[in-house]
């Protein structure tokens, strides 16, 4: 079947790097005779008809801007029959050939059985802070996520060295502790507590007690959301140690702004082959940057748990601090 008509749409949680993904997609779907169609709010949108065509002026002064100008949502009614079939009545409806699906794992599993079901081509663009599309290295989002948080933990860094205290950074991932390794390495924290590695309080402790026995007075441990709370692991840590210990949770400021070079270089890639993929016939496949190469990676395959490889970043943050 040839593709003339497309449709572009993001899902799950936002990423910076999003909007350069969908002005790709736009562009160069227009510069290959493509009819592209903005769905907002994700499946909620494709099941509501809440639909837009796109042009080149669509897409004008977005490269720059973090979030998606699509929006995204939630959508427990996608789950269901009846959900899909509205949405695959819409499609139907107008016309449309293939799907672009701009999103993570999550988004993806959605996309795979979508396809299983009605046979609808679909693209996948990876696209997550928490970069956890299994086969994949880095997602658009992960680096400016990343420098959003190193930027917070860097000033956190000056005044836990001048107050000579104790502090608990709490960082996105709530399955993955990928950001947080990434931080905790480049800010030369201490520790780190994520959810691929069992917590063990009482050696963070001892390590603590050690260094303030031996004149280091600031501390800065990274936790990944999944692991634990800020505020509770901090109170710990004061009951056990007796030293002043804060607690700061960077929550959802690593969603947002500018996107780095990095993420804005790597959307603009990714959209151009998503829509190359669709128009040569190929589906259920996401694509995303591995071994310094676009590459593609079966939706089955994807939507599988990411194995993150902790034990030597972990033994190198310890060496370092």
């Amino acid at each position: 079947m040839a593709i003339k008509k497309i449709a572009v749409l993001t899902t799950g949680g936002d990423a910076p790097g999003m909007n350069p993904a969908i002005r790709s997609v736009v562009r160069y779907g227009i510069n290959q005779k493509l009819e592209v169609i903005g769905v907002f709010r994700g499946w909620w949108g494709l099941i509501n008809e809440e639909l837009k065509p796109l042009n080149h002026r669509s897409v004008s002064g977005i490269i720059g801007q973090g979030g998606t100008i699509l929006k995204t949502a939630r959508c427990p009614e996608f789950r269901t029959e009846e959900g899909q079939r509205r949405a695959f009545d819409t499609i139907k409806k107008y016309n449309i050939d293939g799907l672009i699906v701009i999103g993570g794992n999550g988004s993806f599993a959605a996309a795979h059985d979508f396809y299983k079901k009605f046979n609808i081509p679909c693209l996948g663009i990876a696209a997550s802070i928490d970069n956890d599309v299994n086969g994949i290295d880095y997602t658009i989002g992960t680096d400016t996520a990343v420098n959003t948080a190193l930027d917070a933990i860097d000033k956190i860094r000056d005044t836990a060295t001048s107050m000579e205290r104790i502090f608990v950074v709490e960082v996105m991932g709530r399955e993955s502790g990928f950001i947080a390794l990434t931080v905790a390495l480049a800010g030369g924290c201490e520790d780190i507590i994520i959810p691929e590695k069992e917590i063990n309080l009482d050696a963070i402790c001892h390590d603590i007690v050690h260094g303030n026995l031996i004149g280091k007075m600031s501390w800065i441990i990274i936790v990944a959301e999944g692991a634990g709370k800020a505020e509770d692991i901090a109170k710990k840590i004061t009951d056990i140690t007796g030293l002043e210990t804060r607690a700061v949770v960077l929550g959802h400021v690593q969603r947002g702004g500018s996107p780095t070079a990095f993420s804005r270089d790597l959307a603009l890639h990714l959209g151009k082959i998503a829509v190359d993929c669709l128009v040569s016939g190929k589906t259920d496949i996401a694509v995303g940057l591995a071994c310094g190469k676009i590459i593609e990676v079966p939706f089955e395959v994807a939507i599988q748990k990411k194995e993150l490889k902790i034990e030597n970043l972990y033994k190198l943050i310890k060496i370092l601090t």
